[in-house]
């Protein structure tokens, strides 16, 4: 039976249950605010360790002066796994990017620290090496995400991969090794990610040890980093405009001739779109400045 008294109990619980919704809303917001998008310490601490060849092509980490500043590196990375998943999912598109992006690269460095004593003594030269019988370095879960336990693997394959449309970032992504892509020495961030990923592919492809355009007379071909090999289909799929690795090595021509004495022969081999493409043994040695 309708009543006054029914009446004010069913408006007490709409304003209750509206109440509850929009404090939930701005706890949710305001948690949201608390990271730091500029990536402030974790960008000041790569400004500090990494280092540039003379050429600006490639970098190498001082990890001895990593491993002093190793505090600094986990406060930066406790702030990457205290993000939850709901949390993440509120973001931009180019934030989220830049934020697995960043945590890839940071729990990387924080696996070579946390066996830098193995490097110092000579019992290992790569992160290959700090793998088990049935582990790979990539597959040890070792590291909070999402409030989860997950690898490397999880952020490359299982969330960059799968979640966006952005071949570019296997120039991003670095696995701690003489051949992979510089890593940054600055964070990446979403006011700037578009032209830090267009720079870092124009970098790695402009380093002629590489990846290298070859001309013998009136014939070429591509040697490149094993790691268009590995992730060639990543650039097949239509994805920034890449159907094909000559899609991509044509938009990055400029940066292919860098430098080079037959520029013109190579810009004509890029235009035919038909040449072989071969792919260079991996350097897994560690990205250490002792490697340069």
């Amino acid at each position: 039976m309708f009543t006054p008294l029914n009446q004010a109990k069913k408006l007490t619980r709409t304003i209750l249950t509206s109440g509850t919704f929009m404090l939930a809303s701005l706890s949710v917001s305001l948690h949201a605010a608390e990271f730091d998008h500029s990536y402030t310490n974790y960008d000041q601490l790569l400004t500090q360790v990494v280092e540039e060849s003379t050429d600006k092509k490639q970098t190498r980490v001082n990890y001895q002066q990593l491993a002093v500043k190793k505090d600094k590196l986990l406060s930066s990375l406790n702030a990457f796994s205290a993000v939850s998943k709901s949390q993440y999912d509120q973001w931009s598109q180019q934030q989220q990017l830049s934020f697995l992006i960043n945590a890839y690269n940071g729990f990387t460095l924080k696996l070579i620290i946390d066996n830098w004593d193995e490097f110092k003594q000579g019992d290992a030269d790569s992160i290959r090496d700090l793998g088990s019988l049935f582990t790979t370095p990539w597959e040890k879960k070792f590291f909070t995400l999402f409030n989860e336990k997950h690898n490397l693997d999880d952020i490359e394959h299982e969330m960059v991969r799968k979640w966006f449309k952005e071949p570019r970032i296997h120039a991003a992504l670095v696995c701690a090794a003489v051949s992979c892509p510089p890593l940054r020495n600055e964070a990446f961030v979403a006011s700037a990610l578009a032209a830090q990923l267009d720079s870092q592919m124009h970098l790695f492809l402009a380093d002629n040890s590489r990846n290298e355009i070859k001309i013998n007379g009136q014939k070429g071909e591509a040697s490149l980093s094993s790691i268009f090999k590995w992730y060639r289909g990543d650039f097949e799929k239509g994805e920034q405009g890449f159907h094909s690795l000559f899609d991509l090595l044509s938009t990055y021509s400029d940066a292919l001739v860098e430098g080079d004495e037959n520029a013109q022969a190579q810009r004509n081999l890029l235009k035919s779109a038909d040449y072989p493409i071969i792919f260079k043994d991996y350097d897994w040695r560690l990205n250490d400045v002792a490697n340069f």
